[in-house]
């Protein structure tokens, strides 16, 4: 082999030693930049998850009461139909349009 060859191959070896080193550290200080970034958004998520324990905690308390306001609708709607059965008592039968001979 002549030294143009040797000499080739050894620039050839040197530009893809130089091009695999750089896209190596590239590629680790995208992993280090994601892994930082990563670890901010975590704190983000967990300051917003201990709010959403608060939000319920609220939100028990509102279905504790809707259920409350619903047994009470209850209640009522059966007191309603008593009345309305003691209205109609009352009033007695409606008068037939045919009387009977």
């Amino acid at each position: 082999m002549s030294v143009e060859v040797i000499s080739i191959i050894l620039a050839a070896a040197g530009i893809l030693i130089t091009l695999g080193g750089g896209f190596l550290a590239g590629l680790a200080w995208v992993i280090r930049r994601m892994d930082e970034q990563f670890d901010k958004v975590d704190k983000r998520f967990d300051r917003i998850d201990q709010r959403f324990e608060q939000v319920d905690q609220r939100f028990e308390k509102v279905d504790e009461r809707f259920e409350r306001m619903h047994e009470q609708i209850g209640q009522v709607q059966s007191e309603l139909n008593d009345v309305k059965v003691a209205v109609a008592r009352l009033e007695g039968p409606q008068p037939r349009l045919i009387l009977p001979r």
